[in-house]
């Protein structure tokens, strides 16, 4: 079973490399206020998982620089989903807003939906 998920693993990560798209080009000034909204968010993400995988096409997409977190193979960034999120499962969207709050966002389409809302990005 384990070789199993592997190999799907491994189809999963050949399809979205070879059907990546494009990031949006934006002017400087724009990409820098987007930046400067992504830059309190973490993704904590497995590398293999088909959800992760859409998160971060959209991410691509629209040239988003979140940081990704590695929950899988990284035991303080797994320890930190748990502890602090609530559950070991991914994607999830890690938000802190300015007073310091952390809001923990699950599931992919909460997570795209968030995204395209919250920076008004066209889909």
């Amino acid at each position: 079973m384990k070789f199993v998920r592997w190999l799907l693993g491994r189809l999963v990560l050949t399809i979205d490399f070879l059907t990546r798209p494009q990031p949006i080009k934006r002017d400087p000034a724009a990409q820098a206020a987007i930046d400067a909204k992504t830059a309190p968010m973490a993704l904590y993400q497995f590398e293999a998982c088909p959800f992760c995988v859409k998160v971060r096409r959209v991410m691509r997409k629209h040239a988003l620089n979140i940081e990704l977190r590695d929950a899988k193979n990284n035991a303080q960034f797994k320890e930190e989903l748990t502890s602090q999120g609530g559950k070991h499962k991914v994607p999830c969207l890690r938000i802190e807003n300015a007073s310091g709050e952390v809001t923990w966002l699950y599931e992919s389409n909460d997570i795209i939906s968030y995204l395209e809302t919250e920076l008004q990005l066209a889909s």
